[in-house]
């Protein structure tokens, strides 16, 4: 098939491959040529009326277009405008089915558990830590309070990895050794302020790390003392923390640290442990006409399936929700999370309105090349990463996972900074899908899942999976089996390429005043 129609009530098909004027789609010929994941229009439009896909209104016509037409951007403008009142409206999983994951209808039997073979494969092996959680690598951070140590922390790092040169990495009891400098932690007010040192708190708490070194320089804004009593209690054989300005040496004196830590670390072995122990963060960037069709569903099938057997998924990037929050709302388990639904979508919109910026102007260049063209368009693929399952939490920016099953957590859109923070919630991996392909990674194994075969083929050191065969008439099952064992393994040790490149990143989350 070269191309799809998502749902029956669409009037819009999707081109699956780049396709020719004079093609025929759905009975209709085509009048341009029309490029992999962009819109056909399949029934002559006015001006002002809707374009429909995923079963759902997606913006209205800017002018008059016939049946067979590309559109895009140019002639499709969003419906979306001020803020609205929410109603509580509940449909449980059983009755979201066709509504919020439309796209699991483009490809054949979607609705089929892809576990179903893997009975044998419901655990992974990872690291139990001492306070109950489980962690999927076992590595030593290096983590600066601020931005005017960044320097002595990565210079720490390569003095000590030098020194123990064969003893770090794929195959050795410590994965890695890592310094994650950052900008902040001095001249930052309010939320700002509380936001650094929240984020780089619950990287100390991570389960990732089986050892943290915390490097202060002495006269910041965030003060060692105060930032000990934000992080609490620890194993002080694998969390240590040091003030610069009050240690002859700090290069020598933190190597001497890291020898100690690594020393606890090394220690450290994998144990087979339950699925349900699982946290995974869904985060898509560089979206394209494809996302929602192919890599999206995959997610969100991939969600269910560790939902159902007790583990944790969280999505974010709240303003590309704007246009289909409505059905995460009706997926609610209760009121009181509704609620905090509700709260969650508004509290940005008013962040967009209290910086004078357009609350629904979203889709970036590299999504409107590849096939989107408004918000709500980019909402209702987006979406479909958390599949069907209830809504049980919504986290706000900086806090960490308490309730498992799906939950929604506060951030942007930003590719890292919505990536650090899933990782600051407390998940393990951040499964990254992509359209138009992104190298970075951060501070936990980054996985890229491509919505089209050309980026996997373009693109093998970026990508780690290809959800692109879904629009080849691979079916779900088989697509959705392979990635299970593909997360089991990561989750079980094996390196993404983010991780094989050294690519390792942390962005914080600033909306105030730099003093």
């Amino acid at each position: 098939m070269d191309y799809i129609k998502i749902n029956p009530s669409d009037n819009v098909a999707v081109a699956l491959t780049d396709l020719r004027a004079g093609d025929a789609v759905a009975g209709v010929v085509l009048r341009t040529d029309v490029p992999r994941g962009h819109k056909i229009v399949l029934t002559d439009l006015g001006e002002g009326e809707n374009v429909i896909k995923y079963g759902f209104p997606i913006g209205h016509v800017t002018r008059a277009v016939r049946a067979g037409e590309m559109i895009d951007h140019t002639c499709i403008k969003t419906n979306l405008e001020g803020l609205l009142e929410y109603h509580y409206e509940p449909q449980m999983p059983d009755q979201v089915g066709h509504d919020a994951n439309q796209g699991h209808d483009a490809n054949q039997g979607h609705d089929a558990d892809p576990g179903h073979t893997r009975l044998d494969r419901v655990s992974f092996h990872g690291y139990r830590r001492g306070d109950g959680q489980v962690g999927i690598r076992n590595e030593i951070w290096v983590i600066p309070t601020v931005g005017c140590v960044n320097g002595i922390c990565e210079q720490i790092v390569a003095r000590f990895k030098a020194e123990m040169s064969g003893q770090i990495g794929a195959g050795q009891s410590v994965d890695a050794v890592v310094a994650f400098p950052h900008n902040y932690g001095c001249s930052q007010l309010g939320d700002d302020h509380q936001n650094t040192r929240t984020v780089l708190a619950d990287m100390v708490h991570h389960p990732n790390a089986g050892g943290v070194l915390v490097v202060s320089l002495g006269c910041e804004n965030n003060q060692l003392d105060a930032f000990r009593e934000l992080v609490g209690p620890v194993d002080e054989s694998r969390v240590r923390m040091f003030v610069c300005q009050t240690v002859e040496d700090e290069i020598e004196y933190g190597v001497r640290q890291l020898r100690e830590i690594f020393a606890v670390c090394s220690r450290d072995r994998r144990t087979d442990v339950p699925v349900s122990e699982l946290r995974v963060g869904l985060k898509c960037g560089g979206s394209d006409g494809l996302s929602g069709i192919t890599a999206n569903p995959l997610l969100g099938v991939f969600s269910d399936w560790v939902v159902a057997r007790g583990g944790t998924t969280v999505l974010t990037e709240v303003p590309e929700m704007f246009g289909a929050e409505t059905i995460l709302m009706n997926r609610c388990q209760d009121r009181a999370t509704f609620d905090k639904t509700v709260s969650l979508i508004n509290d940005f919109k008013d962040y967009f309105i209290r910086n004078n910026q357009p609350v629904y102007e979203n889709p970036s260049p590299g999504n409107k090349a590849g096939g989107i063209s408004t918000l709500e368009e980019k909402s209702l693929g987006c979406t479909q990463k958390c599949g069907g399952s209830p809504v049980r939490d919504v986290l706000r920016y900086g806090e960490r996972l308490s309730v498992k099953g799906l939950n929604l957590l506060s951030s942007p859109g930003n590719d890292l900074v919505a990536s650090t923070a899933l990782a600051a919630a407390g998940c393990q991996l951040v499964l990254f899908t992509t359209g138009r392909g992104t190298p970075f990674g951060s501070f936990v194994p980054t996985m890229k899942i491509a919505t089209n075969t050309a980026l996997a083929t373009r693109k093998p050191t970026w990508i780690d999976f290809n959800a692109g065969v879904l629009a080849q008439d691979e079916p779900m099952e088989k697509v959705a089996a392979r990635f299970i064992d593909a997360v089991l393994a990561v989750a079980g040790g094996e390196p993404v390429n983010s991780e094989k490149n050294g690519f390792r990143e942390i962005a914080i989350f600033k909306t105030g005043v730099t003093l």
